[in-house]
């Protein structure tokens, strides 16, 4: 089953501008690709660009995707590994484009066999609850979303923080006393903080039982984690200090992290992360499935993932809720108040509205 040619969008979706601690987004700066084979099936993939975290623009991507697709044009697109091999010969990094043509390649191979992705990659159907994130703003204005979540029967809330820890403090307090106890609250800084702001933030924090911590401290200060993680009464959850297996096999051994969030957009994949996964479950590390700023496409494909492995016990899948002000994809999966309902059609089972893709600029390798 050869590659016959590749579609490649700049996948951009408007909507509410949303801030964390590196910046803020305006749009989601996402690439789509389908990828057609001489059996006639196409393989669809997404990913979305973060440059303040992964350092990859929707024109980076746009760009190394030409080469990519070039790369591939009549291979077997069922050889999963040996194309994923090709790209990571072809570029160092680049996880985020590569991740595109990752999915795509996975959702090939799940309707080649007739099977929803989540049974090709061994699993079954789970009940799927996700978070819902608050961006940063002010103390007054966090605490009155958080209400608004809880009042839409919202069980977990993840509020992003990373700023001075004085103030992060006093947003968690002010949110707390609004919403009560009986909501879970996490912490995401997105590196915000140093080592001493995050030792003053965590500590102060304890008291308002938070279920853990994501990325404190920006990954250069990855040798300082295992004394965080001893001093901090709140568990922390490594996420851009793990890109690939090689970081969660480092990040653990040191005794660095309680906890995984894995992005396709950081590993390249679906490829890569079962090897992150299965790296942390050999050493009893829990993950979590987060994300960027997807649409349903790739919201798709990490629900079906989370369903595959059991190891995948936190879920972050709010991406397409925080401020997109378009949804043009067909099928996929839907939200169920914060649950995601995924349906039985073969391979990830979601694509994107063509008179949607007509608009946006594209190439066809």
């Amino acid at each position: 089953m050869t590659i016959t040619k590749t579609e490649i969008y700049k996948y951009t979706i408007p909507m509410v501008p949303f801030t964390i601690a590196t910046g803020t987004m305006a749009n989601a700066q996402n690439l789509l690709v389908r990828i057609h084979t001489s059996e006639g099936i196409i393989g669809v993939g997404e990913c979305s660009a973060f440059p303040m975290i992964v350092g990859e623009t929707q024109a980076t991507c746009y760009e190394m995707a030409k080469d990519f697709a070039t790369q591939w044009k009549h291979k077997d697109a069922a050889d999963i590994t040996a194309r994923m091999e090709e790209l990571d010969l072809l570029t160092a990094g680049n996880f985020t484009a590569k991740s595109a043509f990752d999915l795509a390649l996975y959702d090939i191979a799940a309707k080649a066999a007739q099977l929803p992705l989540y049974q090709y990659l061994g699993g079954q159907k789970k009940t799927i609850e996700s978070d819902l994130t608050i961006g940063i703003g002010t103390p007054e204005e966090m605490a009155a979303t958080a209400v608004t979540f809880v009042e839409k029967n919202v069980k977990i809330i993840k509020v992003k923080l990373g700023k001075k820890p004085e103030e992060d403090i006093e947003r968690i307090r002010q949110i707390r006393k609004a919403i009560g106890n009986d909501t879970r609250l996490r912490i995401d800084a997105n590196q915000g903080w140093s080592y001493e702001g995050a030792v003053k933030a965590l500590t102060a924090l304890g008291e308002f039982d938070i279920q853990f911590c994501e990325q404190p401290m920006r990954r250069w200060n990855d040798e300082r984690l295992p004394e965080l993680c001893r001093i901090s009464p709140i568990p922390i959850m490594a996420d851009e200090s793990v890109f690939t297996h090689y970081d969660a096999e480092r990040i653990i051994r040191n005794k660095a992290c309680a906890s995984i969030n894995i992005k396709f957009a950081k590993s390249g994949g679906i490829h890569e992360a079962i090897k992150i996964n299965d790296v942390a479950e050999k050493n009893q590390i829990p993950c979590m499935m987060g994300g960027m700023l997807e649409s349903r496409v790739a919201l798709t494909a990490k629900v079906h993932f989370a369903m595959a492995k059991n190891n995948v016990k936190f879920y972050d899948l709010d991406t397409c809720l925080l401020g997109h002000l378009a949804d043009p994809v067909t099928g996929g999966v839907t939200y169920q108040g914060m649950q995601l309902l995924l349906p039985d059609a073969i391979g990830i089972g979601a694509d994107v509205d063509p008179a949607y893709l007509q608009k946006l600029e594209q190439v066809v390798i």
